[in-house]
């Protein structure tokens, strides 16, 4: 069984996304089956698919942990870290992402607010 952690380029010295391959940089932060679907069908025929991982600013994952997860799924062949790495023609997947996690975060927020007086009644706090 191969350790998919070895796709992800950690040395990037004179590294550069091999000719012909599909390149696409996301925050993946959860990664979901709609971004393996996406990735899926983006890699297509071509040799290759390059991800990038967004470092992003508020991140619920670390960037490495993502990484790792990104580079478990079969159809990914290289995960970087850095932008620069990548070609300026790569496919932007953030955007349509943001308003999805933003959403899943504030409900996640708020139900975790209604949980916290049960927990404090619960302790005798409340």
């Amino acid at each position: 069984m191969m350790d998919t952690r070895r796709k992800i380029v950690r040395n990037a010295a004179g590294w550069r996304a091999p000719a012909g391959a599909v390149s696409v940089i996301g925050l993946f932060d959860p990664l979901l089956a709609a971004h393996a679907a996406q990735l899926e069908a983006m890699k297509g025929d071509a040799a290759t698919l390059v991800v990038c991982i967004d470092s992003g600013e508020d991140a619920i994952l670390p960037q490495e942990a993502r990484a790792e997860l990104v580079a478990g799924l079969r159809c990914v062949d290289a995960v970087v870290l850095d932008p620069s790495l990548l070609p300026p023609d790569a496919v932007d997947v953030r955007a349509p992402h943001l308003a999805w996690r933003a959403a899943f975060l504030e409900r996640v927020r708020s139900a975790a607010e209604r949980c916290e007086p049960a927990q404090d009644r619960a302790s005798g706090e409340g």
